[in-house]
């Protein structure tokens, strides 16, 4: 059994992310560090779980007990923790921040998209789970930029549910504000451009065009539904045909003949990728959970390859019925 311990228990990544190892079947949750609400049950702050656990919440961490060490902390707070705390050496880490996804020296963990890093996952301690947005995006155009086609500028439109500004009530989450309603926040200054850039240089390193991203605030809780445009000169059954050698061997990225919708992913570890051709211009749709493939579901992904498991292991779930 693979024995994890998670710092910043109580927003909605981490009762995603304690929905899934609950019922993983090769997974003991150790403990669940929360200095809020110590001594409080789980079920208490994550209702779902009432009747799956008698965990309680805790503000002590044995390191020494664990595996694995999950992180679903606040942004900047990962680094904190680590810099104020003395970690076992061997000790695997999965951080849910955007502490270390961006390369810079002194930083040994590896970016967590494993449609891209993969092997480097499997042989690695540290990951840093990539961003919900910069998910459902790499995802869209990765395969391109693999290929050395991101010639011009690309244009994305992309909508995120609620659950994507975390638990904490804000103006802009609050049930009256957001619902029947839609707004764009960040636009073209989206943090997560920073690490869709740095893929995407990875890939190509000559590309220099701008990706020009509009993200919106949608009125529904979860899920992301991405669309993306660019100029590409090759027919579009050239392009699937990349699409698809791309992510043949991927358990959870599928290139759909049909034009998505986002009730397809919700509640799934899935990302639907969906192609079309106007003329000079490639229409690239992608659409994910982005608590679960854009956030725990992708974190459990990475357990499974530090570990040796199958990589679906405890994410064989159902999308939601209509």
């Amino acid at each position: 059994m693979i024995k994890v311990g998670i710092i910043g228990g109580a927003g909605y990544t981490a009762g995603e992310l304690l929905r899934l190892l609950i019922n993983h079947p090769d997974v003991e949750i150790v403990f669940v560090h929360s200095n809020s609400n110590a001594g409080n049950k789980i079920s208490d702050v994550h209702s779902g779980l009432f009747g799956e656990t008698d965990i309680v919440f805790t503000d002590k961490a044995d390191f020494d007990k664990i595996d694995l060490l999950y992180f679903c902390t606040a942004h900047g707070d990962t680094k904190k923790f680590m810099e104020s705390n003395e970690l076992p050496e061997d000790l695997k880490i999965i951080d849910l921040s955007t502490d270390y996804r961006l390369d810079a020296e002194g930083n040994d963990f590896v970016y967590g998209l494993p449609e891209m890093n993969r092997k480097r996952i499997i042989r690695c301690n540290r990951v840093a789970n990539p961003g919900c947005f910069a998910t459902a995006i790499q995802l869209a155009i990765l395969p391109l930029a693999k290929a050395g086609l991101l010639k011009y500028d690309v244009h994305i439109n992309g909508i995120t549910g609620s659950t994507g500004a975390g638990q904490k009530p804000t103006s802009t989450t609050h049930f009256s504000w957001r619902n029947d309603n839609i707004s764009i926040y960040k636009a073209f200054n989206h943090q997560h451009l920073n690490e869709i850039n740095q893929t995407i240089k990875f890939y190509q390193p000559e590309f220099n065009a701008d990706i020009n991203f509009l993200p919106v605030r949608g009125d529904f809780a979860r899920g992301i539904f991405v669309s993306a445009y660019t100029k590409c000169d090759l027919p579009l059954e050239e392009i699937k045909k990349i699409y698809e050698e791309a992510y043949s061997d991927h358990s959870f990225t599928f290139v759909t003949d049909k034009n998505p919708d986002l009730k397809q992913v919700v509640n799934t570890n899935k990302a639907l990728v969906y192609l079309q051709k106007h003329n000079d211009k490639l229409l690239i749709i992608s659409c994910i959970d982005n608590l679960l493939k854009g956030a725990s579901g992708q974190a459990v992904h990475n357990m499974n390859l530090l570990f040796g498991l199958e990589e679906t292991t405890g994410l064989k779930l159902k999308p939601i019925a209509f």
